[in-house]
């Protein structure tokens, strides 16, 4: 849900490892308790957040009432039979600990924070991640479907526009993306390296240790190649017609995906959810790859503005780019300040209309392509506009309208559900 929404416990790890076994109950809600450490640790966030004195009484009030409203909701998923699936927690707790290994860099320095390995880690996360879960899922239930009407965002915008101030500067973007195509000679390099790879683990050797060293799937790498519990159609077909063929504990051959080449193994199966692990070794272009690329798009460009054809059909013919290559490469309306500095640079030069020459853009750790933009629109800064910006001032109106029925809705939770400040 959105900011004006409930006060999820975002950050429960380090919550989770404070408790201390002795604690004072402040405000029991249904067969939920809160404690005093939880609310002061909360208090504590928030006012780092806030940059403020933890000590003030309002912001103690404050979250107060959002634990107790948490929990309120909680209750109602409860009374709803909200259900979650294992797929769904596995999946959220595999999240939570790909970002501790991101935040400290190994699976070691980790267990050494917290005092647990990751398996003991994973059990303290599970109910709090099913709790949240099911809050999430009850108040996309209840508002989701949530819209103003035409009416309802003229009355917001007639009422808060001497306080939306100015709307930034944006731009409406397209490209045609392309990735370098490998030639056939080095790619049989990298297939012969994932080959020698799968031959010494067949031969004894460890598949973490191996995956570790030298997969190059920085996300899960740091994981031994874990790539936890996924429903289908999450992975690459080539990847996931192979994954769901092996048997628990089985090892791939070699199996080449659009990325590069993957040694899978099959750690469980739960319905159609699998567990896996792989260890990548990428496709990588070279110079004489980056060149055909890099004439591919200017040829483009050229027969786009010689009128050969329009931006979208050529984009929808050649685009690499799976996510807008059906949009006719729309990638949308984006204020300045939401663009990278690559970006921003190339949208810089080109006026309403013009289209850029190809420029390198990388999008993942090791993995790049080419690709031309056009500079569909440009809108200055400017007061808002009922016209000119609904679809933001409809946005901003659907979210009012929201945090007023929110608030209505806790009310009467409070009228049909226990609760008590015990203090």
């Amino acid at each position: 849900m959105t900011k004006y929404f409930l006060f999820l416990l975002l950050f429960i790890l380090p919550e989770i490892f404070a408790q201390q076994s002795i604690d004072k109950v402040i405000a029991v809600v249904d067969n939920e308790i809160i404690l005093k450490s939880e609310l002061e640790y909360q208090i504590n966030l928030l006012a780092a957040q806030r940059k403020v004195d933890p000590q003030t009484p309002a912001l103690r009030e404050q979250v107060l009432k959002m634990l107790i409203d948490e929990k309120l909701v909680y209750a109602q998923a409860g009374l709803d039979s909200i259900s979650v699936s294992e797929e769904e927690i596995a999946k959220q707790i595999d999240y939570q600990i790909s970002q501790l290994l991101q935040q400290y860099g190994s699976k070691e320095r980790v267990e050494q924070m917290y005092n647990m390995n990751i398996e003991k880690i994973k059990r303290e996360l599970r109910d709090d991640v099913r709790k949240n879960i099911m809050i999430q899922k009850t108040q996309e239930k209840k508002f989701g479907q949530v819209e103003s009407t035409r009416r309802e965002v003229e009355d917001f915008f007639a009422q808060f526009k001497d306080s939306l101030g100015v709307i930034p500067e944006k731009v409406k973007i397209s490209h045609i993306f392309k990735n370098p195509q490998t030639s056939s000679k080095l790619k049989d390099k990298y297939r012969a390296e994932a080959q020698a790879i799968l031959d010494s683990i067949k031969g004894g050797s460890i598949f973490e240790e191996f995956a570790k060293k030298y997969s190059e799937d920085p996300g899960s790498a740091v994981q031994g190649g874990d790539l936890g519990f996924v429903k289908r159609g999450v992975f690459y077909p080539e990847f996931e017609s192979a994954a769901y063929a092996l048997k628990e504990k089985q090892l791939s051959e070699v199996i080449e995906s659009p990325v590069g080449f993957h040694i899978i193994q099959l750690l469980e199966k739960r319905g159609e959810s699998i567990h896996t692990r792989h260890i990548l070794i990428k496709i990588k272009a070279d110079d004489e790859s980056d060149l055909n690329t890099i004439e591919m798009l200017t040829e483009i460009r050229d027969s786009i503005v010689r009128k050969f054809g329009t931006f979208y059909e050529f984009a929808k013919k050649y685009s690499d780019d799976k996510e807008t290559v059906n949009l006719g490469g729309q990638l949308g309306s984006f204020y300045l300040n939401q663009l990278d500095k690559t970006l921003l640079e190339i949208v810089g030069k080109l006026k309403d209309g013009e289209i850029s020459y190809p420029k390198r853009v990388n999008y993942a750790a090791d993995s790049y392509g080419y690709h031309i933009v056009w500079l569909e629109k440009k809108i200055l800064q400017h007061k808002p506009n009922i016209d000119v910006d609904y679809t933001e001032l409809k946005k901003l109106s659907d979210e009012y309208k929201k945090q007023k029925l929110y608030a209505q809705w806790l009310e009467e939770l409070k009228t049909k559900i226990f609760w008590e400040i015990k203090e």
